[in-house]
């Protein structure tokens, strides 16, 4: 048994999957805020390069990876697929465990795997900077990363809840040449707005987003950048799946289960895509979304066009949303505070390709620390969610005595967010009564 599958650099993918070449169903267009018309690609030309304009609408299959962006991948990729041995034994369970380390890179997270590209597309066609907002903090990093790669100015509206629990992904930023600023800020009539109704508002993805794209549609050297939800970017992300596909056949595995966790859709789109290409070739594999009880998007959203932003400056998307003018509370993964799913990962929901399952904030935190103390890493919180599913459906192959394959995406270290994790430890993290894993099968940690 070999405890991580590696590949060697040479197998970086050459190719982002697109999923919609292969889709049975087309995906509805987006629509312009003004019209309500399906948008051209000229009403994005004020926000983002041409080239990822031509990504977003594209239909073929396979879009080619620039050796220039193959090269900064690898930096970090490929990243490892690790069996989690000592979890299975933890666990007592029959299911072998895999996880995809997308926190080998330097910043992290998988955000990288789109930033890097977003960051040479726009390099490529003259622009001088780029905007964009965060949550948790991991997309602002990998994007202050990318452009100080291709020397860029970087500006990240933050979420503020996250701008006060998570500093030191402030300061990351900052060591890459960002510029951060707490969202909702007086520097934008979006963020004004907000704070004149709530001085203590504690922000939200989509009032970040309206920061961030008002700023660019005022400044002719700068685009925006977004890090989840279009097409584009769930496109970036697949080199995560495609590499698992290759490290599963070398281990001589078959996927059973894919599980991510879920804020917008990239990293759950990134290893899920490739393999939704098999279940719609006939491969019978569970896929799963794992999301926070507290912003239940796709599990209690409506599918129905809503805009991306709070301020409606964005098209509207068909998606499932909470409503874009939904706050959720100041959870710990700040990376799934999103109102909306990505119009693809929403589209295959519809179509039953993928289920989606939401989780409290106590059970991913106790995920997290069993799974730490039983193979090193840390989980961010955002990747705990899928931690806590992974467990869910390994404790539940042991109900079953059956042996299957489970497959999650580990899209982030938790090694800047231990204030989260002494808040879980010292109690100070609500307890859900409902989750009573710890009496019916023993896991002690």
């Amino acid at each position: 048994m070999q405890k991580k599958i590696v590949l060697s650099d040479k197998e970086i993918p050459q190719f982002y999957y697109n999923l919609q070449a292969d889709l049975p169903f087309s995906l509805d267009p987006p629509l312009h805020p003004g019209t309500r018309q399906p948008v051209s690609p000229e009403d994005l030309t004020a926000i983002f390069p041409r080239a990822l304009i031509e990504q977003e609408m594209s239909g073929l299959r396979e879009v080619p990876i620039p050796e220039d962006i193959r090269r900064v991948y690898a930096i970090y990729r490929p990243t490892p697929l690790i069996r989690a041995t000592e979890l299975e034994k933890a666990l007592n369970t029959p299911a072998r465990i895999y996880f995809k380390h997308e926190g080998a890179s330097p910043v992290g997270s998988h955000k990288p795997n789109t930033a890097i590209a977003q960051a040479y597309y726009n390099k490529q066609e003259g622009t001088r900077r780029l905007v964009t907002e965060t949550g948790a903090g991991q997309w602002g990093t990998a994007l202050a990363f990318a452009c100080r790669t291709f020397g860029m100015e970087c500006k990240v509206y933050m979420v503020k809840v996250s701008f006060d629990q998570k500093p030191y992904r402030k300061i990351l930023m900052q060591v890459y040449g960002a510029e951060v600023i707490a969202s909702p800020s007086v520097f934008t009539k979006a963020g004004r707005a907000i704070l004149e109704k709530d001085p203590n508002c504690p922000g939200s993805l989509g009032i970040a987003i309206s920061e961030a794209v008002e700023e660019a549609l005022g400044r002719t050297d700068t685009k925006y950048a977004l890090g989840s939800v279009l097409n584009h970017v769930l496109m970036h992300q697949t080199v995560i799946g495609l590499e698992t596909r290759i490290q599963l056949g070398l281990a001589g595995e078959t996927a059973d289960v894919i599980i991510g966790c879920h804020g917008g859709g990239s990293n759950f789109a990134g290893l899920a895509f490739p393999f939704i290409r098999d279940k719609i070739n006939g491969a019978k594999i569970d896929i799963i979304a794992v999301e926070p009880e507290s912003c239940p998007t796709l599990t209690q959203g409506k599918l129905e066009y809503d805009f991306g932003d709070t301020a409606g400056m964005t098209p509207l998307l068909k998606m499932y949303t909470l409503g874009h003018d939904f706050i959720p509370p100041s959870i710990h993964a700040g990376g799934l505070r999103y109102h909306g799913a990505a119009p693809l990962v929403s589209l295959l929901k519809e179509h039953g390709l993928i289920r989606a399952e939401a989780v409290s904030e106590s059970s991913i935190f106790r995920s997290a620390v069993l799974f730490a103390q039983a193979e090193g890493y840390i989980p961010a919180p955002e990747s705990a969610h899928a931690v806590d599913m992974a467990i869910r459906e390994a404790l539940k192959a042991r109900e079953e005595a059956k042996e299957k394959v489970i497959v999650f995406n580990l899209s982030g270290h938790g090694l800047l967010d231990m204030q989260s994790y002494q808040a879980y430890l010292m109690g100070n993290v609500a307890e859900d009564a409902s989750d009573d894993r710890n009496r019916s099968f023993g896991i002690a940690c």
